[in-house]
């Protein structure tokens, strides 16, 4: 079962690296962002930037937390709360593998 929970995490890994590297490939060109005081294409431009940064910043963290499972999984920690201890609950693990914390501490 280890084996699988690891397999499982480590294509998690290879996907969310994938999109990162996907998102943030160069666009090619992007023209400048102007605003003025109609909506148009520059604001448009913005809001895709931002909405790209903050699903960046989403993935980033999701990875960070699937490796940290990992190195739980590797030390035996995994399946226990990072902050109480307790066991994480099989129905969490199961929809979330990469789950670090108890409901109660997430």
């Amino acid at each position: 079962m280890r084996h699988d929970i690891d397999n499982l995490l480590a294509e998690r890994e290879e996907r969310l690296e994938a999109e990162l590297a996907e998102l943030t490939k160069p666009a090619g060109e992007l023209g400048t962002i102007s605003f003025g005081k109609r909506v148009g294409e520059g604001t448009s431009m913005a809001v895709d930037r931002l909405t790209a940064v903050s699903t960046q910043e989403h993935l980033l963290a999701m990875l960070e937390d699937v490796r940290r499972a990992r190195e739980r999984l590797a030390d035996g920690s995994y399946g226990r709360c990072e902050v109480c201890g307790e066991p994480i609950p099989e129905e969490r693990l199961e929809v979330r593998p990469w789950a670090l914390r108890c409901v109660q501490h997430s």
